[in-house]
């Protein structure tokens, strides 16, 4: 008998195998960049390069957003839930048997290290993004990993919409807790520094133990129009990339560097 006639691939396997969008793709799971960071990072033109990332957010696997520190940038993030769903749909497209596990990647996927690993968070004021960012990392993997946060320009307080909303969703208690200024803790020893805004990274100083750097542009929520509900998202979107980080802390890519 003859085989049935091959239906057209995937979505996602017919953008992914194109080698500049894969390499795109690899520069993108690792950290949020802008179209001139990829370009130096993949060597090739602007213009080739900004047509794979159109393909890339036409198909829903990358998505833009302008910087917060300067309006005429962009910053490309790669929707790593999304490429999660498109590749257990690829392998139950090519047999039932090749379904992917979707379980939320968790410590269970850690391996053992000699000693922990040191993160810190920062951002503009330490008031909302970076204390969520490290309250959720150090409730999903507890003491394996040493985890603080900073600000550039730290504020006064912490928001009370950001202790809140990180309350109500996951049940962590900020209250309590108070900025931190970064050239206080900046002569530390860090493995990796994520900022959590545009300004903090492009402001964000070396450290003197040269840590690897990983930027999540992640808007503001005390300039959005909606109040609370913007807090809400921020802390759902901390949540998503804090579960893609915990397994990076075991086993971290080579970077692309811009």
């Amino acid at each position: 008998m003859a085989p049935a006639p091959s239906a057209a691939p995937p979505d996602f396997v017919r953008l992914a195998a194109h080698p500049l969008r894969w390499r795109l793709l690899t520069a993108l799971a690792e950290s949020d960049r802008r179209v001139r960071e990829l370009v130096h990072g993949v060597g090739e033109p602007q213009n080739l390069v900004s047509y794979h990332l159109r393909l890339l957010r036409d198909g829903g696997l990358v998505t833009a957003s302008r910087s917060s520190h300067d309006g005429r940038d962009s910053y490309y993030h790669l929707d790593l839930d999304r490429c999660s769903d498109s590749l257990t749909r690829t392998g139950a497209a090519l047999h039932p048997a090749l379904r992917l596990d979707h379980a939320a990647p968790g410590p269970a996927a850690r391996r053992p290290r000699s000693r922990r690993t040191s993160v810190l968070f920062v951002c503009t004021g330490n008031s909302a993004r970076s204390p969520v960012a490290e309250a959720i990392l150090r409730h999903r993997v507890g003491d394996r990993v040493t985890v603080t946060s900073a600000g550039t320009r730290p504020k006064d307080a912490l928001h009370p919409d950001a202790v809140r909303a990180l309350a109500e969703a996951l049940g962590i208690d900020l209250a309590g807790q108070r900025p931190r200024a970064l050239d206080r803790l900046a002569q530390r020893r860090y493995d990796l520094v994520v900022t959590l805004c545009d300004k903090a990274r492009e402001s964000c100083p070396d450290l003197p133990s040269h840590p690897r750097r990983v930027h999540w542009s992640i808007a503001d929520p005390a300039t959005a129009t909606d109040g609370y509900a913007a807090f809400q998202r921020t802390v759902t979107e901390i949540d998503t990339r804090v579960r893609h980080l915990v397994p990076v802390l075991a086993d971290p890519p080579k970077e692309i560097q811009p």
